[in-house]
């Protein structure tokens, strides 16, 4: 098996509306896939449907090699799930949670220490285990959910918005973990996220959904190429249409605007062409205050995709989504 998690012309409609509207996915074992969207388009349907809380209206899907419509049983065996708001007994330790949790998914007493032993290192929760939940911090409840979805063993991991809440430096812990289950368990991750940039960090590839349909898949440096150029800025002390007629020829670079006091120099590459630019500008009569490099950012093509900004989409999901 090659494939985690596939779909073909999946779709989920409530009454008219059509949440999910033929999607088509193709996850590699190993693989962490980010998946992205505004509020309503559809992402919270899509996950659902995959780990078998909702049943497809039509289409194919499969996880872990089984069928979602005839094979919920086997797919939830095999399928770990941290959803955002996690649901966990302030009364009890971690440990027992845990406990709990294995003995759910049929593990012997002696497999759930293992087992425990394992979680608990991965996910970083230490001494705290033993006491109760009701005294966790919201990073250490999110990093106990992940450790409960973690217990069996899962082939698939679905993470639901994971660092949602959470301050930046527990963020970057969950990030290490989420790294660390998939470099050392190769696990498969399927992630949903309202940060840009988790994406950017995390996944080996990424999907956009907008109103029910997915209308971008690439690596984020192949989608980030996708809709446009670098741009090396200068702002310069002195004639700008000096400077500009200094760079224009510079090997690499597409096209040259002037606004105000800076040039906006455009390039495929960059980063190849910036030394260039550099020099040309040093070469010319016009001093240069700043000279800057900017490439394409996941939010831009969050944008060009879906029209909107993600970042203006916080929110709970699992209510409003479509």
């Amino acid at each position: 098996m090659t494939s985690a998690i596939t779909a073909h012309q999946l779709k989920r409609s409530f009454g008219a509306n059509d949440a999910v509207d033929g999607v088509d996915l193709d996850v590699a074992v190993g693989e962490i896939y980010g998946f992205l969207g505004p509020n309503g388009a559809g992402k919270s349907t899509t996950v659902k449907v995959l780990c078998t809380l909702l049943a497809p209206t039509s289409g194919e899907a499969t996880v872990a090699g089984h069928d979602v419509a005839t094979e919920a049983s086997a797919i939830r065996l095999r399928i770990g799930v941290a959803l955002q708001d996690a649901s966990l007994d302030g009364k009890q330790t971690g440990r027992e949670l845990l406990e709990l949790q294995g003995m759910l998914y049929g593990l012997t007493d002696r497999d759930i220490r293992t087992r425990m032993d394992d979680v608990i290192g991965l996910v970083d929760i230490g001494s705290a285990i033993d006491d109760r939940v009701e005294s966790y911090s919201g990073g250490m409840k999110r990093r106990l959910d992940l450790a409960m979805s973690l217990i069996h063993k899962p082939q698939v991991l679905f993470l639901d918005e994971p660092t949602t809440g959470l301050d930046p430096v527990s963020r970057s812990d969950v990030w290490t973990e989420v790294r660390a289950l998939n470099a050392q368990e190769g696990m498969t991750i399927f992630l949903t996220t309202q940060y840009l940039e988790e994406a950017d960090e995390l996944a080996h590839r990424v999907g956009i959904i907008a109103d029910g349909r997915l209308e971008a898949e690439g690596t984020p440096s192949e989608l980030k190429r996708a809709i446009g150029t670098d741009l090396i800025v200068a702002r310069v002390d002195g004639d700008p249409q000096v400077a500009a007629d200094a760079v224009r020829d510079v090997a690499g670079i597409d096209g040259v605007e002037i606004h105000g006091d800076e040039i906006s120099c455009a390039a495929s590459d960059g980063a190849r062409a910036i030394s260039g630019v550099a020099v040309a500008l040093d070469g010319c009569d016009v001093g240069v205050s700043s000279l800057t490099l900017r490439t394409p950012t996941l939010d831009d093509v969050f944008l060009d995709v879906t029209g909107a900004k993600l970042s203006a989409s916080h929110r709970t999901e699992d209510g409003d989504d479509r």
